[in-house]
């Protein structure tokens, strides 16, 4: 069955959960709203459909985000979230369900859907991943960027240092990571489970040759993996990543020559994916919002990172 859902969120980062009402299976239960997609209707169709229908309300802007299959006792469900950033009209409940604007750091209705676990804890990322860049601007110089990165509201880092010394990595993620949680910003370490571990990192960031020779997850509560084309993208979801950065989607200093996949390309690949991902290669500031329009989550930077 594929089935939309909108993420509904107001200017204030609040987003709208709906209870489900008596008489439908997981009566009660509360969900992000939606409904069936009908035969031969698009998805962004569907959705703006359904908002009408449940809420009263008129998208105006909406994206495409992540895809999950959940197999209830009752159906096997594709549901195709989509994040509503725009809308017309204040909701309501015109099918007599139930209303609660919610925040991510505090959610007080339950029971919640247990499909909408993986899509609340997607919502708990940022839409800027960051990574480090200390060999080629200095260790000193790397830290002082960090520091004014985070307090503009940066919170998810990659400390990715090929060039350091082990011994000088370890000073330099463990002071990253002192720093970043010091703003409630997450830190991952490339590669390296031990040294995230060492240094109290949140998690790991997986090189694509780690993802196709793992079998099971790294043990961190927080995993992302590095894809490439659509094999690497399942390869992350079967090993249970957090998140993926996917590219190069536009040419980039670090790889001169690599082959490049474009915003086609990379819209392509998300269809229907079930992981956050993050547009990688060439990106700025400005090219959030095709991320965005093409199923991304957010994007991922190094140089422009730390200048923006």
């Amino acid at each position: 069955m594929q089935v939309v859902a909108g993420v509904v969120t107001r200017d204030d980062g609040r987003f709208l959960l709906a209870q489900r009402p008596a008489g439908k299976v997981y009566a009660g239960y509360w969900e992000f709203p939606g409904g069936k997609i009908e035969s031969g209707e698009a998805s962004a169709a569907a959705l703006a459909r359904e908002l009408d229908e449940e809420l009263g309300i008129e998208v105006r802007r909406a994206y495409p985000w992540i895809t999950r299959r959940y197999v209830y006792a009752h159906a096997t469900v594709d549901l195709n979230f989509f994040r509503v950033v725009e809308f017309r009209g204040e909701p309501r409940g015109r099918e007599s369900q139930a209303l609660a604007w919610q925040s991510i750091e505090h959610i007080d209705v339950d029971p919640i859907l247990p499909a909408n676990g993986p899509i609340l804890a997607a919502m708990r990322l940022p839409s800027v991943y960051a990574i480090t860049d200390a060999a080629g601007r200095g260790v000193d110089r790397a830290l002082l960027d960090l520091d004014a990165a985070l307090a503009r509201g940066l919170r998810l880092i990659q400390v990715r240092e090929p060039r350091l010394s082990r011994c000088e990595l370890r000073r330099f993620a463990a002071a990253v990571v002192q720093r970043a949680h010091a703003s409630g910003a997450r830190v991952v370490v490339n590669a390296d489970v031990v040294l995230a571990q060492e240094c109290a990192a949140d998690g790991v960031h997986l090189k694509s040759a780690q993802l196709r020779a793992l079998r099971e997850r790294p043990a961190a509560s927080l995993v992302a993996a590095s894809c490439h084309d659509a094999e690497e993208l399942a390869l992350a979801h079967a090993l249970g990543a957090d998140f993926v950065v996917l590219g190069p989607v536009a040419p980039t200093l670090t790889h001169p020559g690599a082959e490049v996949l474009g915003w086609e390309r990379f819209a392509q690949l998300l269809r229907g994916y079930a992981l956050p991902a993050f547009a990688l290669g060439g990106m700025r500031s400005s090219d959030l919002q095709a991320a965005w329009c093409c199923g991304g989550h957010g994007i991922a930077m190094q140089r422009a990172a730390w200048t923006e």
